[in-house]
């Protein structure tokens, strides 16, 4: 299978993947809290954040994978390959024990951290007991993942999550509707992932075929793998810090129930960038490819049209965002909720410029490069976590997202696109020219016309706000193909023998 075609597939996989989560989750969320209530899904937003916190004890041995699976695979080094793979397992195995710790005293000390509503206190230690111990189990679990990724076969690993999904969603929704409550949820949310990544391990020993034992463990794999994921490792914290810390801040300084009108608009946010991130997602393993094979002109073109395809997916989203964000929210979740629109604007516009280039960072970390990366988004995670607690007692939640928004403001428009261009040698802009121009002229179209829409038809419910967005992404659609037919290398192929066959079908019959 040639990497386009296989680049193709894994998009189309990761998208339909995507899609998937976004429909489950934007419909299943407002079903859960209006089920649930503000506290409890307060309470449940704030035991994934804690417990999200167990992927900082990662120490970047996932990102390790999938670089050195993809380079050994491409250098055909099997004996690297096993002890890479082995040395991994045997590692994440010591950790999910080692986690198993934090979880017990977790779990017996939850309401003397954070403000547990009455009544909560039970629930909020089982809860916090089960998602702690299925995270633990799911290190060891999660190499099969790596591997396949590290193979570049993205479908597999989407396949297994779009079935987990669905299945997810359906069982959620029965229990709900037969009396259970949140203790139910969680169970059926932190056993499926589980389930689906034994499918996975069964999957990636058939596809990567190598021995397993002791003897494969070795100092050396375990160097190799730590001196990459030691500066992964600190994106994973920096991660944690930008991203994971307004739950457990709001929680602490203010309520469960603020949690839940912050977590609103910052969802939003988040369902923009997974977008973008499912797309982007394919380019480490390639970046790594073609830099083990010192083809630098291949990383330059996906450099400048990966970024550009980024740009192309996140810059209408922003758009409907900014523009219908209001009717978004009444829609999905009901108008005492709207709000949490403040909140969305604020995080929406640093996440878009950064998402918009989610290629430079999938391609640093395929070319070993994320060192300087990974010190700069530390600075802000830890300028997060200062600006938010310092913001969040005088402004409440607004506070907490402007806190979130200035470092990551920062990190996008002054880092990392000239530290990207050095590393490639292109002009800073050559590179803002030829992957963002074209993105924004198309967005100008559906600005236009989604203003118009709400002018004439405001949405406050789904059949008006389907109705809007559907004019909208008809608008940019038409740009979108323009420019494909026009100035894409496959769209002109695909354009050329288009004209020569329709041609051919109505030229002159011959004599």
């Amino acid at each position: 299978m040639s990497l386009k075609i296989r680049a193709l597939k894994n998009v189309a996989s990761s998208w339909g993947n995507l899609g998937i989560n976004v429909a489950v989750g934007f419909f299943l969320y407002p079903f859960i809290l209006h089920h649930l209530g503000d506290d409890a899904s307060g309470l449940w937003i704030l035991i994934f954040s804690l417990t999200g916190y167990y992927g900082i004890f990662d120490f970047g041995i996932r990102s390790s994978l999938v670089r050195y699976v993809s380079k050994f695979q491409a250098t055909g080094d099997k004996d690297q390959l096993a002890r890479l793979v082995n040395t991994s397992l045997f590692t994440y195995t010591c950790l999910g024990l080692i986690l198993v710790v934090p979880t017990v005293l977790g779990s017996l000390y939850v309401d003397r951290l954070f403000h547990i509503p009455a009544g909560f206190l039970r629930d909020a230690q089982v809860l916090f007991l089960m998602v702690g111990l299925s995270l633990a189990l799911g290190f060891p679990l999660g190499v099969s993942g790596g591997i396949l990724e590290g193979l570049q076969r993205f479908y597999l690993l989407n396949w297994t999550n779009i079935a987990a999904t669905v299945l997810r969603a359906v069982l959620i929704i029965y229990v709900l509707r037969h009396g259970f409550g949140l203790l139910s949820v969680a169970l059926i949310t932190v056993t499926l992932p589980l389930v689906a990544a034994a499918v996975r391990a069964v999957i990636a020993q058939r596809l990567l075929v190598i021995p397993y034992g002791w003897k494969y463990v070795d100092r050396e794999s375990l160097r190799q793998v730590v001196t990459y994921g030691s500066v992964t490792f600190m994106i994973i914290v920096a991660s944690r810090l930008r991203f994971k810390t307004d739950a457990v801040i709001i929680g602490t300084f203010l309520s469960a129930a603020a949690i839940t009108h912050f977590s609103i608009g910052a969802r939003l946010v988040d369902y923009a960038g997974e977008v973008v991130s499912s797309l982007a997602q394919i380019f480490t393993p390639m970046s790594s490819h073609f830099h083990a094979t010192g083809d630098y002109n291949q990383l330059r073109k996906i450099f400048i049209s990966g970024n550009r395809a980024c740009a192309l997916v996140m810059f209408p989203m922003t758009v409907a965002l900014v523009v219908m964000g209001k009717s978004v929210i009444e829609a999905w979740v009901g108008q005492r909720y709207v709000s949490s629109y403040i909140v969305l604007l604020i995080l929406l516009i640093p996440s878009t410029l950064y998402q918009a280039q989610s290629t430079s960072n999938r391609i640093l970390f395929g070319m070993s490069l994320h060192k300087s990366l990974a010190y700069i988004v530390l600075m802000e995670g830890i300028a997060n976590v200062i600006l938010s607690i310092v913001l969040v007692r005088p402004l409440g939640i607004v506070g907490d997202a402007i806190g979130t928004a200035i470092p990551l403001l920062c990190t996008s428009l002054v880092f990392l696109p000239r530290h990207m261009c050095r590393q490639l040698g292109v002009p800073v802009r050559k590179f803002l020219v030829e992957a963002y121009f074209y993105p924004v002229i198309l967005c100008i179209p559906m600005i236009l016309v989604l203003i118009l829409m709400q002018h004439s038809f405001y949405a406050h419910r789904y059949p008006q706000l389907i109705l809007n967005l559907l004019a909208g992404v008809a608008a940019y659609g038409v740009g979108v193909l323009w420019f494909i037919l026009t100035r894409e290398p496959l769209g002109i192929q695909l354009r050329t023998r288009m004209s020569r066959y329709f041609g051919g079908q109505t030229g002159e019959p011959e004599l």
